[in-house]
């Protein structure tokens, strides 16, 4: 059960654990205990007790960790490395690695960033239909995560500012991006040329576009799939060759 401090308790205890360290208490295994005493002001000491009373010592453990990583600023430029700690995700993938979610990190909008990474649909579970990728986000209204791997190994997708659905427009914000691992990681953003994100139909997911064929485009059966460059993103076709075959296909949601 978690209990709520006020924040100048927790400022104490802060302290109180920033200035000591075992090393401070014990030198090597093998040698005579050694003694060091950390002044501490009564209030603080009062504080400690209080927090510390209602714990047995037995239920506590203190650890050394290395200084975390601080949370890239909504300020700073997408394209700048990811100072973030890696997503946790509440199901297995069959796809993503760590190298893949590092790179992704950094260029998750913010509004998504610091959520858990929820499996919606996956080809491996749910099997390989359009329809019930749809059905699956029926009830969700906050951005999906597409990630495919084709036959030929590679890893491409799509973040898109709103759920896949069928709609007779187009739909998304400039959020919405195609990327690809195939041959090195590059992420491929809203050029403002024009607004056709996203189109859902029964018998297609289409994502990008302006002119000519789809940045990316997957059939009704989840099995084949194209990739060209458009006006959209301006992108490179994501995989190895314009028409691929899917081998797995996962949509992830941030919760």
């Amino acid at each position: 059960m978690g209990v709520a401090y006020s924040v100048g308790e927790v400022d104490h205890l802060y302290t109180f654990f920033v200035e000591w360290s075992p090393e401070n208490i014990y030198s090597h295994k093998h040698s005579r205990k050694q003694q060091e005493f950390l002044q501490v002001h009564p209030d603080a000491l009062s504080v400690i007790g209080s927090l510390l009373k209602d714990s047995p010592p037995e239920n506590w453990q203190i650890v050394s960790v290395k200084q975390q990583k601080r949370r890239t600023s909504v300020c700073s430029s997408a394209d700048s490395e990811s100072d973030d700690l890696l997503p946790v995700l509440i199901n297995h993938s069959q796809i993503l690695k760590e190298l893949h979610l590092e790179q992704l990190m950094s260029h998750i909008p913010a509004r998504a960033q610091g959520n858990q990474w929820k499996l919606v649909y996956s080809t491996a579970v749910h099997g390989t239909s359009l329809r019930t990728l749809y059905r699956q986000m029926a009830e969700l209204d906050r951005p999906v995560l597409m990630v495919i791997r084709d036959t030929d190994g590679q890893v491409f997708g799509a973040f898109s500012s709103d759920p896949f659905r069928v709609s007779s427009y187009c739909y998304g914000t400039g959020e919405t991006f195609l990327y690809s691992f195939s041959p090195e990681f590059q992420v491929f953003r809203w050029t403002g040329e024009n607004s056709y994100f996203v189109r859902g139909f029964l018998d297609s997911l289409q994502m990008g576009g302006g002119g000519g064929p789809f940045g990316l485009w997957l059939d009704a059966d989840l099995y084949r799939g194209s990739s060209y460059s458009c006006n959209t993103f301006c992108n490179r076709p994501l995989s190895l060759h314009h028409d691929f075959t899917v081998q797995e296909l996962e949509v992830w949601s941030f919760v």
